[in-house]
């Protein structure tokens, strides 16, 4: 249990690569103070080891004294559970922080671990007199795992690009309907008519300048939506020093000056979309440089999907499709477990529902069969 700059290895995932547990990626948030003391996100890492010392399993943990920064909202059950008397935080959260992307949480060499971890967070809940433990944005296998371990199973919903096969953008647009295939081109000329150009920033060609211009769009932005922004200006240092050929940033420029960025991270699976600022306003901006560049960045290196982070109808019409993510919640107080399962009930229908509504909307051509069903 502990901080990961006191770990000297991780485990390797099967299956897809996530940059977000790599070791790297969670150490930079601690080195960085981004998380850490002062911060309400206490690092308690529990690691299993065998009578070799040889990492078995892993859960990227943390001690929390408030709910921010998590994109699953839970402060109603807090304000509930503190009004009847008892005290929500701290509570411990399992999940990445700041990061609404899906990917394992339960880290494990093998699967016969999983009981021992599972275990072991719970036991580490009762040791700390945390009111819970919190795991957000699981795939589902392991969110069913939890459940089968007497976790509350909660849902909510993303919208991911998904690419089926697109040699280039244009392929992607001749599957849309005409309307949304000439709302998009006009959005995307629109966006970079006053003489903007965009560029794609990787690897070694990500330098500090980049850095500098990037942090400062984030400031901007994170000031105006969430009073103060989490990631420190070190944290990107960080990354851009141990993991830089997992980045992609896409940066505007105007008349010789960046004026606006996204920050992306690239899975062996799928490009995650996480931040994005501009000290210009422009219109349909934002939408080419968070949304449609994405989509032809996974085009190009043949990338299977497209995250682009928390909530966002608006994604729908531009070619991003409405999944499910699931989280899982256990929670000490029967009274305060029984009150929430009761309401997860109705918001898991809920979920459903409106994800099933959503994806009639999307801006894909339909079949002569649908058309002919709609009176079209």
């Amino acid at each position: 249990m502990g901080s990961m700059a006191g770990a000297s290895e991780s485990i390797s995932q099967p299956g897809a690569y996530n940059p977000f547990i790599s070791h790297e990626f969670l150490l930079s948030l601690e080195r960085s103070g981004s998380v850490g003391p002062g911060t309400g996100w206490q690092p308690v890492h529990i690691v299993l080891k065998d009578e070799n010392g040889t990492l078995q399993a892993a859960a990227p943990l943390y001690l929390k004294a408030h709910s921010m920064g998590e994109y699953v909202f839970d402060q109603g059950w807090a304000e509930a559970y503190e009004r009847a008397g008892g005290a929500y935080y701290p509570k411990l959260q399992m999940s990445v922080p700041f990061t609404p992307a899906t990917g394992p949480r339960l880290l494990l060499r093998n699967e016969t671990h999983a009981p021992a971890l599972i275990e072991a967070l719970q036991g580490l809940r009762a040791a700390l007199k945390a009111s819970s433990v919190h795991a957000t944005f699981l795939p589902k296998h392991q969110w069913n795992r939890l459940g089968e371990a007497g976790f509350l199973q909660r849902t909510d919903q993303q919208f991911h690009f998904f690419n089926e096969g697109y040699e280039t953008f244009d392929d992607f647009l001749a599957a849309l309907s005409s309307r949304k295939r000439k709302m998009i081109r006009h959005e995307r000329k629109a966006a970079l008519s006053a003489g903007i150009t965009i560029e794609w920033l990787t690897g070694a060609d990500i330098q500090a300048q980049h850095w500098d211009a990037f942090f400062a769009f984030y400031m901007d932005t994170g000031a105006r939506k969430w009073g103060r922004p989490y990631l420190t200006r070190k944290f990107f240092q960080e990354i851009g020093q141990t993991m830089p050929q997992d980045i992609l940033l896409v940066m505007a420029k105007r008349d010789g000056k960046y004026i606006a960025g996204a920050i992306n991270f690239i899975g062996s699976d799928a490009l995650y979309g996480r931040n994005w600022g501009t000290l210009e306003h422009h219109p349909f901006l934002h939408f080419e440089v968070c949304y449609y560049q994405a989509i032809e960045f996974a085009i190009a290196h043949k990338l299977p999907r497209v995250e682009a982070g928390a909530q966002g109808e608006h994604k729908l019409a531009r070619g991003y499709k409405p999944v499910i993510t699931y989280s899982a919640h256990d929670i000490a107080d029967p009274r305060l477990k029984r009150a929430v399962a009761d309401y997860l009930v109705q918001e898991r229908a809920a979920v459903a529902e409106h994800a099933q509504i959503l994806g009639q909307y999307t801006p894909f051509r339909r079949s002569d069969s649908e058309r002919e069903m709609d009176g079209e």
